[in-house]
């Protein structure tokens, strides 16, 4: 499956007028060559008051101290597997965007492109 996966989402990345792919391994194994690679982040803490936010808005039943609890064990399993860990490529911009709105966010990633392109 994963195999499968990783071959779909290079032939994507590969079509006419480029394609912007969204994931944790897409800088070091998926696309290694592209031509611009962010690293985008934000703290625990913030990627977690955003997700409980989010569950929040759909009724589900949860606390800010169970979703940072799980944002912090994904991190550390992503950062610790042994394919593929979450770790940024050596060319990748690092983005954080703990501070930023989801428009400013937007706006610095166009930005680092546009800066790459021209």
């Amino acid at each position: 499956m994963r195999a499968a996966l990783v071959v779909f989402q290079r032939s994507f990345a590969k079509r006419d007028g480029g394609a912007v792919l969204d994931g944790r391994d897409i800088g070091t194994v998926i696309c290694p060559a592209a031509d611009v690679k962010l690293f985008v982040t934000a703290s625990p803490e913030c990627r977690a008051e955003r997700r409980f936010q989010e569950l929040s808005g759909t009724g589900a039943a949860t606390t800010f101290e169970t979703v940072l609890a799980d944002v912090k064990e994904r991190d550390a399993r992503d950062q610790n597997r042994a394919a593929a860990p979450l770790v940024p490529a050596d060319d990748a911009v690092l983005l954080d965007t703990s501070e930023l709105t989801a428009a400013q966010a937007i706006a610095a990633a166009i930005k680092v492109v546009d800066a790459v392109r021209n």
